[in-house]
């Protein structure tokens, strides 16, 4: 038996799609770091890095496999990006960083690029 009461999904042009896509385009987006009980350094990105770090801590659903008995786990760092796009390249450049670099960058002693920078 088929429920005809359903919606279907907005046409792709249609201003309900159009409305979505620009509501997800106009998030915040941030790159954070999480510290480890063993003192190792996670990054991530987010558009809400404190309910992330719940996720994380296994209090919500849906937290980083890495992280999984590594508690207890701390928000140490976060850096708004100017969008996802630029998030995940900020992640990529600091996954790639040593860890007295993610120290300095904790401490406010190092900056990352700027965005122009980053290709």
């Amino acid at each position: 038996m088929t429920d005809h009461n359903i919606n279907p999904p907005p046409a792709e042009n249609s201003p309900e799609s159009i409305a979505e896509a620009s509501s997800a385009s106009q998030q915040t987006w941030f790159v954070y770091l999480v510290r480890m009980q063993s003192g190792a350094l996670y990054a991530g990105i987010s558009t809400d890095p404190e309910r992330r770090l719940r996720q994380h801590q296994g209090v919500l659903v849906g937290g980083a496999k890495a992280l999984r008995g590594k508690g207890p786990l701390a928000l140490v760092w976060q850096l708004e990006a100017e969008n996802k796009s630029h998030a995940s390249q900020l992640e990529y450049q600091i996954k790639q960083l040593a860890k007295a670099k993610k120290e300095a960058l904790i401490k406010g002693q190092w900056a990352l690029p700027q965005s122009s920078d980053i290709r």
